[in-house]
Parts: C-alpha cells; structure tokens; sequence
C-alpha cells in the first residue's frame, strides 16, 4: 500500500514540474516585428560634395526619433541589473517620451547564445522589465509600454567572443 502512494505522489509531482516546464516557455515567445525597416527611418540624402542636399534632411524630432530607436541598453552577463549607463539612457528615453506623449514603444530583451532557450527568454522578459520598471518610474505610463523576450533568437552581432555576445546581452526600443 505504501509503495503505491509513493508511487503516485511521484507521478504527480513529475507531471506538475513538466506542466510548469513546458507552460512557461510557450507564454513567453511573441511573434513581433524587431524593428522598422530601416528602409522606413529618415535619412539625410548626400550629395557628392559631402553636404545634406536642401528638401531632404531629416527633422529634429525624426532624427530624434532614430536616436531613440537605435540606442540601446546593454547588461552583464546573466543579469537584468541596469548599470548606470544604461540608467543614464534609459532617463533620456523617458524625457524623449515625456515629450512625445503620444508615442508607445515595446521594449524588447535579448540575450547571448550562451543558455538554454527557455533559460534566455526568461532572461530577456527580466532585462525587458527591468527597462520598462525603470521607465515607468520615470514616470513613463505602463499603458504606452509593452515588453517582449527574444532571447538568444535575433543577435544583432555573429561571434562567439566576448565583444559579441557583450553586444547581444540588450534591450530595444521600437517606437510603435
């Protein structure tokens, strides 16, 4: 009789940890577009003699906008700590937003190829949030941001070095 109650309490528990195991990682992948083309950004057109042809340059809040979009945070390696650099970007960002009070942005988490896939877009929603609790403190609204974990799926730099993967361990911005 004991041997039968052991046995199924240790199927139950078996079965609860794979649910958890296998529930977490589905809720945590989104299929979002990364960025806007950069087809799509401002860009000053040049001509040969190296000046920004008239009619064609990029305003100051288009070229703010770029700024914001293109600027990203970076953290150390297995963590969502913001340095204080990354506080120091992320308190522009805020101004920027403060000032543009119509935009939304999602905030994306990325991580290095270093990990398991499930392991890394946990850490990605972390470093996202830790973006956005930042922000939001800020006093940025939660409504105008949205988070999404990419995990180690969209490097922005190819390397197995520590430069490399330094440069993948960020969050984004997307200005919706």
């Amino acid at each position: 009789m004991r041997k039968n109650v052991w046995l199924a309490l240790s199927l139950v528990l078996i079965l609860a940890a794979m649910f958890f195991l296998t529930s977490c990682a589905k809720n945590a992948v989104q299929s979002q577009p990364a960025q806007t083309p950069q087809s799509e950004l401002p860009k000053a057109e040049v001509n040969s003699g190296g000046a920004a042809e008239p009619g064609n340059q990029a305003t100051a809040p288009e070229a703010a906008g770029a700024e914001f979009a293109n600027e990203n945070i970076h953290f150390a390696f297995d963590s969502a700590v913001l340095s204080d650099q990354a506080q120091r970007i992320l308190t522009a960002k805020a101004e920027y937003l403060r000032t543009n009070p119509g935009l939304a942005i999602t905030v994306e988490g990325h991580c290095d190829e270093r990990g398991t896939d499930a392991y890394n877009i946990a850490l990605g929603d972390r470093r996202a949030q830790s973006a956005k609790e930042f922000l939001v403190h800020m006093g940025i609204g939660a409504g105008r941001l949205k988070t999404i974990s990419y995990g180690e799926e969209r490097p922005i730099v190819q390397g197995r070095d520590e430069a490399s993967w330094a440069e993948n361990r960020r969050a984004q911005f997307v200005i919706q």
